[in-house]
């Protein structure tokens, strides 16, 4: 399904009345429901468009993120959700989501990602393109250095762990400790490159995300960070 949603004239310097209320239920159930822990406000921009750049590793990494940001972003999501009516409701509610078909570069996803980063908004996506399954880091992809690369926009990486037990913690009674992280401000070099300067550029993208967490959540990443940074 397109999306009928003209990137190019949303305001993206606040959230609409309906997104600041949602946005106060959810941070009010996540502080009830977890113990949250948060690094580096400061450092996301209140103006100007940028890539948020996160670890994805649970389907609670959403509602998390969303609750720390100052205005509206777009979220880089999985078309499959798109035919879940609640999760596409509630994304389309926070954010606009820009269904991704998988397979093949879905260029009108592509599109739409610079319209918004070109219009001075806040994209949210996943470099690991898909939910890790081993707990840590997984091969990153392209998609993120291309779109800062050509939009351009900088990105700000950002890492949350701890969520991924939340189930488990729920059903014994406890609070799970969700850890938020949000880092500097990423520059890449604008224009066109090639599939290796943008492979490179993902790899030191990975990396810093890797270095933002404890050495159990690094995964593939592990063995590239030269001094591990205790949690």
């Amino acid at each position: 399904m397109t999306s009928k949603i003209d990137y190019a004239h949303v305001d993206y310097s606040r959230w609409s009345p309906l997104q600041r209320w949602i946005q106060r239920v959810v941070q009010i159930l996540v502080r009830l429901l977890a113990r949250v822990h948060v690094e580096g406000l400061e450092h996301i921009p209140r103006t100007g468009p940028f890539i948020l750049a996160i670890n994805h590793l649970s389907l609670l990494d959403a509602p998390v993120m969303f609750s720390f940001l100052p205005r509206r972003a777009v979220v880089f999501a999985a078309d499959k959700w798109q035919r879940v009516p609640g999760i596409n409701w509630a994304l389309s509610a926070v954010g606009t989501a820009i269904y991704v078909a998988r397979g093949q570069p879905d260029r009108r996803a592509l599109r739409q990602a610079l319209t918004v980063l070109r219009s001075g908004g806040i994209l949210a996506m996943a470099p690991e393109g898909t939910r890790s399954r081993t707990g840590g880091l997984i091969q990153g992809h392209e998609g993120v250095a291309y779109l800062a690369t050509r939009a351009p926009a900088p990105i700000l990486p950002a890492v949350a762990y701890g969520q991924e037990k939340a189930l488990h913690c729920w059903k014994r009674l406890r609070r799970p400790a969700i850890h938020v992280r949000f880092g500097t401000l990423v520059e890449l070099p604008p224009g066109r490159h090639s599939m290796e300067q943008l492979h490179l550029y993902t790899e030191q993208l990975m990396v810093t995300l890797a270095r933002m967490l404890p050495p159990s959540y690094r995964g593939v990443y592990a063995d590239q960070v030269a001094e591990p940074e205790e949690a």
